[in-house]
């Protein structure tokens, strides 16, 4: 069976725009909701959030592919790029290149797409490397783009891009399709369907030697941005490496097709349960900080530290709640000094108790 760009009508894509309608409605919805969830933040707050969820983005799209990137770092070099405080901890090429492309893709995103603007990411994305023959560029190589996986000797083919030779052309035509989709364009597209298109789209291109998944969803961002009018902060990476394995598997079934029913219900799908986990996170984050501001000065340093362990674990906090024993762990204390910590914790309301004895847990009280 040919792959996509190998039919004769490439790329022409095939699919139910009617069934598109409803999924499109509760996009735009939830995103008045996540616009009205960040109004009241405070600008130090909104900075901060910013970099929470941009830098979770940069770790969870690196993970994708199979990096693994110091959290602490991406989020210095996050707070670098848009003027804030931070401390001048040595910082890692990938790492330092990831932040600078996420905080591009966050600055930039109504500006209109040229080659450059994908060379400057990949230059980004790539620095340090030095395994490429091309960066800041693409691919030119004469052997075939093939994504594969087992042996050496027997290796699966999953999926075969355009010869390098047809890669400017092909671009070319993408980034006009890409301005010409978007608000106010000449053949504007929803967000989800413009989103989906797009990253099935640049994906089967596969145009650089390597970074192609990050810069393709860094693409999806910046198509999301455009349609709702303003940095869109989606949790896209986020979702997507949650279940990695499906989201290979939509990319690898579509792209032997040009009728993309299936990729369109999977990606909008992907999509509106990201803009619900980080609608999720958001709530999450401006409850953290109520949490701070009641409790600001009233805990010891053996709590502070406790506290923000509990935090860094996420919306879902300690697996089964935090116990006596995860207190003594994180703080190195004696029991007694422990019982009494948490007790505090309970009696200034901090802290939930539930179950006795070996069982107590505790947990953050977090009001609404």
């Amino acid at each position: 069976m040919p792959w996509n760009w190998q039919h004769a009508d490439w790329p022409n894509f095939n699919y139910d725009a009617s069934a598109m309608l409803a999924l499109e409605q509760r996009f735009l919805q939830a995103s008045g909701e996540l616009i009205g969830a960040v109004r009241h933040l405070s600008n130090d707050d909104s900075s901060q959030l910013r970099i929470e969820l941009l830098s979770e983005e940069a770790i969870k799209t690196s993970e994708i592919e199979g990096e693994y990137l110091d959290r602490v770092s991406v989020q210095s070099s996050l707070r670098r790029q848009f003027g804030l405080t931070t401390d001048d901890r040595p910082v890692r090429p990938q790492e330092r290149g990831i932040a600078q492309m996420m905080a591009d893709v966050y600055r930039n995103w109504d500006r209109t797409l040229f080659h450059e603007e994908l060379f400057n990411w990949h230059s980004m994305l790539m620095a340090g490397n030095r395994h490429l023959d091309t960066i800041g560029g693409y691919r030119r190589h004469e052997d075939a783009m093939q994504i594969v996986s087992g042996r050496l000797d027997k290796p699966t083919i999953h999926f075969e891009a355009p010869a390098s030779l047809r890669v400017v052309r092909e671009m070319d035509q993408f980034i006009t399709w890409f301005n010409q989709s978007r608000p106010n364009g000449p053949f504007q597209l929803p967000a989800l369907t413009r989103a989906a298109i797009g990253h099935l789209y640049f994906e089967s291109i596969h145009p650089f030697e390597d970074g192609n998944g990050r810069i393709g969803r860094a693409l999806a961002e910046k198509s999301l941005a455009q349609n709702v009018g303003q940095p869109s902060l989606i949790s896209l990476a986020f979702t997507i490496e949650i279940n990695r394995k499906a989201y290979y598997l939509a990319l690898e079934r579509h792209q032997r097709s040009l009728d993309i029913d299936g990729w369109m219900a999977y990606f909008s799908q992907t999509i509106l349960e990201a803009q619900q986990a980080t609608i999720d996170r958001t709530a999450f984050f401006i409850r953290k900080t109520k949490f701070y501001d009641r409790f600001r000065g009233k805990f010891n340093e053996r709590q502070e530290k406790v506290v923000a362990r509990i935090f860094r674990e996420g919306i879902a906090g300690f697996k089964g709640g935090l116990s006596a024993e995860n207190y003594i762990s994180i703080t190195g204390i004696s029991r007694a000094t422990a019982t009494r910590d948490l007790q505090q914790l309970v009696e200034i309301g901090a802290f939930t108790r539930t179950g006795e004895r070996r069982h107590t847990r505790y947990a953050l009280y977090l009001q609404g």
